[in-house]
């Protein structure tokens, strides 16, 4: 049955680290693999499951900047992996499932945010690329390990971003109609709810909850594409709303949504603040919740079609 895409009430909020989630909650045992764990928001997920007693797979596309930044840390392996290559995730998940270890955890926590136009090989934009097609290949590869698992969690991350702009069914890619940075970002980030959605309902039976993650407003890598002038935009009109997370803070939700009891047989929903976010009419003026074009199981639906196309990739 659907959970509803309603507030549970957990007794956390927007102050809450990732470490205040998993209290004393031990995961000795437990195989994590972390997108993009080497940086920010990610770095702060992958300690935080990582001190908990979790194996973590942190598979980066630049292997030197992750190799520093994870220096010294026991049960944390380093991968390559490139979300913008489909050659790069089938060998990267290939070498995962010759290892056979059930996949517990996976955390599709990496992203690029208001980049310039920029196609693919493949001639996809890369935002929707990376942010959507390549988890969507990414997840589809390590479904064996995540059935194996016998309960296993897939968390995405979303942001507030997806209230810009739905998914564009007719032109995607931009193809048609002019480039604009930021539209292309919530339209990504609509599609990391979607996936959820879909995920969630495939997922179930075979014990693979899903769901998405709004991580808060955080200062990190992921503003590298933007201009001075344009971050401190994004951090004045963040901290009119709410203010600005700590990396610890900001990877809560997502440790909240991989370990908590308290989403014990839920799944496909949108989550901020390490609780479940209230649904919210498309003109709601707050920047909170999760709008209807995001959580819709129709477009979830359709979307799901469109990425087994683009990606040749199926969930047995």
């Amino acid at each position: 049955m659907p959970t509803k895409q309603e507030p549970i009430h957990s007794g956390y909020g927007a102050q809450t680290t990732a470490r205040q989630v998993l209290e004393n909650r031990r995961l000795d045992g437990v195989t994590a693999v972390v997108t993009g764990g080497y940086s920010g928001i990610g770095l702060e997920t992958t300690r935080a499951l990582r001190d908990a007693g979790a194996s973590v797979i942190v598979p980066a596309r630049t292997p030197d900047k992750a190799r520093e930044a994870l220096a010294g840390m026991d049960r944390v392996e380093l991968e390559s992996l490139d979300l913008a290559d489909p050659a790069s995730i089938d060998a990267f998940a290939a070498r995962f499932l010759e290892s056979g270890r059930p996949l517990n955890l996976l955390v599709n926590n990496a992203g690029i945010m208001a980049t310039p136009l920029v196609r693919d090989a493949r001639g996809f934009e890369s935002q929707l690329a990376t942010n959507h097609i390549g988890h969507f290949q990414l997840t589809g590869r390590l479904w064996p390990a995540l059935r194996r698992a016998r309960g296993a969690w897939v968390v995405s991350l979303s942001s507030r971003g997806h209230r810009r702009a739905g998914v564009d069914f007719d032109d995607p890619f931009f193809r048609r109609r002019p480039y604009d940075k930021w539209i292309a970002y919530g339209q990504s980030k609509t599609a990391n709810v979607l996936f959820a959605v879909a995920l969630d309902a495939r997922g179930e039976a075979h014990r693979v909850r899903a769901f998405a993650v709004h991580p808060g407003a955080v200062v990190s890598d992921l503003m590298r594409s933007m201009t001075d002038e344009e971050v401190q935009a994004a951090v004045s009109a963040s901290n009119a709303i709410s203010p600005l997370k700590t990396p610890e803070q900001g990877a809560a939700t997502s440790v909240w949504c991989a370990t908590s009891g308290q989403l014990d047989g839920m799944g496909g929903v949108y989550c901020e603040d390490c609780d479940i976010a209230e649904a919210v009419a498309a003109d709601a003026p707050d920047a909170r919740g999760v709008r209807p074009w995001a959580i819709d199981r129709d477009f979830a639906e359709r979307l799901w079609t469109m990425s087994t196309e683009w990606t040749g990739v199926s969930f047995p």
